[in-house]
């Protein structure tokens, strides 16, 4: 792939961004580098250009002279927030892929900004790692993910009343679609800076959104219909993940429907429909089951800020469609997880319903059901570690219903993936493991052998087919 560079967000102009320059950090020692996205993106370089360009943050050939930070506000727990913006990040770089899409290069534990109010613009070591961890094992799971690209250990101790201080530090640079957040178009609309909406919304539809292009009438409410059912694909992809992404404020949602910012995410153990992320999160609002109830409220803000410049009814009918779009998606990420061919009738529905109220009830691992059922293979169930579970009776009706959806590429379970006895999971005890040696003795032997292991289980659930570059089914 050849490296096309596109630095369209600065012809935006100033109202929309800060000129920032990256911190002058310590030390430069290499953590994280994502070969397969570099190379897909035509952006493979040796070890001098990586740290050149992601961690001292020098401009890339024909890119953006100088980095941004992106202005916007938010509903942060439902509470609105003008006060914030990328307060440890900015945008570094646009470029275009194989099939011409805009992506963006954004950073986190960059320096500080004009944003960063009483913040020091740093990232934890940890806080990368667990971005790392995120993302692979979402994207091992076909779901529309950013990709951590680079990450470099800085060499800053930090303090945080959150974990062991002085702790290590990086800065790291994700690889997305977009990073124009609701919370952008919500700051303009605080400002009722119509003409900047406008810009916005044309913007988001010529470089981000093909299929609003193509939509009829209001321009604001194309870009929200389409918005509203990435968004809604998102949402069924998280729950068929079994993940909590833990802060689903108005600043962590972007137009495209993007998973993104990893902060206090979990994988379900188990189903739990009242599952929490953050410990600060006391009152459940972002818990499993409510995700997307929080994705359709953000929606309704970004709504509410497009109703400066789009015509309100319009604006309404693409918000009422979102219920339609969740549901068709679950129904289509329940089965794509489990490797199976939709009937296409009301039972689908019925078999999600029937599915998720056994797993509540056998409590039987999350992860490992989809990894014993996958392609619809019994016997493999049957034989795993979980088959008294699935010889009860009261999952016969899963079974059978199971049994008449055929497997779609029932191939996949000759990889090597399946012959494991049990699937690759990244509940929170996993991910503390893999940190504690890292912290002791900087050992790093765990850490990379579970991310040989989550590309093993991408290679074999291989959910990416058809799905180019994850994006959600509406850009095919």
């Amino acid at each position: 792939m050849t490296y096309r560079p596109d630095p369209r967000f600065a012809a935006l102009g100033p109202d929309f961004a800060t000129p920032v320059d990256p911190a002058d950090f310590p030390l430069a020692r290499p953590i994280w580098w994502n070969t397969r996205w570099a190379e897909a993106v035509g952006l493979s370089m040796d070890a001098e250009a990586r740290q050149r360009h992601f961690h001292r943050f020098k401009p890339l050939a024909d890119n953006k002279a100088r980095p941004v930070a992106i202005k916007y506000h938010g509903h942060q727990f439902r509470v609105y927030n003008p006060e914030i913006g990328d307060g440890r990040g900015f945008l570094f770089a646009q470029l275009r892929d194989e099939h011409n899409r805009l992506l963006d290069l954004g950073t986190k534990g960059s320096g500080q900004t004009p944003f960063s109010r009483s913040g020091d613009g740093r990232l934890t070591l940890k806080g990368a790692v667990r971005e790392i961890l995120a993302a692979e094992m979402l994207e091992a799971l076909g779901v529309y993910t950013s990709k951590l690209f680079a990450v470099f250990e800085t060499g800053e101790p930090l303090h945080r009343g959150d974990e062991p201080s002085p702790t290590r530090s990086a800065v790291m640079t994700r690889l997305q679609h977009s990073h124009l957040r609701f919370g952008v178009f919500q700051r303009h609309a605080y400002h009722e800076d119509a003409d900047a909406i406008t810009r916005l919304v044309d913007y988001a539809i010529e470089a981000l959104l093909p299929e609003a292009e193509a939509m009829e009438g209001d321009r604001a409410a194309a870009l929200l219909a389409a918005t509203a059912k990435r968004s809604a694909q998102l949402s069924a992809q998280w729950m068929a993940a079994g993940f909590v992404h833990g802060v689903l404020n108005t600043d962590n949602l972007v137009v495209t429907g993007e998973s993104f910012d990893y902060g206090p995410w979990r994988f379900l153990p188990k189903f739990e429909p009242g599952f929490t992320a953050a410990y600060f999160d006391q009152t459940g609002l972002y818990a499993y089951a409510r995700q997307p109830e929080s994705v359709f409220w953000a929606l309704q803000q970004l709504a509410g800020a497009l109703m400066l410049v789009g015509d309100r009814d319009a604006l309404i009918e693409a918000l009422q469609a979102y219920p339609d779009h969740y549901r068709a998606a679950l129904i289509e990420s329940f089965h794509h997880r489990l490797g199976l061919e939709p009937l296409g009738t009301d039972a689908d529905a019925a078999f999600v319903t029937g599915l998720l109220d056994w797993m509540k009830d056998s409590e039987v691992a999350w992860e490992a059901l989809f990894f014993d059922w996958f392609c619809g293979g019994a016997e493999r169930a049957d034989a795993s570690a979980r088959g008294g579970l699935y010889a009860d009776e009261a999952f016969a009706p899963v079974r059978s219903a199971i049994a008449e959806r055929a497997p779609v590429r029932p191939e996949r379970l000759q990889h090597s993936y399946f012959k494991r006895p049990d699937p690759i999971h990244m509940t929170i005890e996993t991910v503390e493991g893999l940190w504690a040696p890292i912290a002791e003795r900087d050992d790093w032997s765990d850490f990379h052998t579970i991310i040989d292991a989550i590309a093993e289980a991408r290679a074999g659930y291989d959910l990416g087919r058809g799905r180019v570059g994850f994006l959600p089914e509406a850009n095919k």
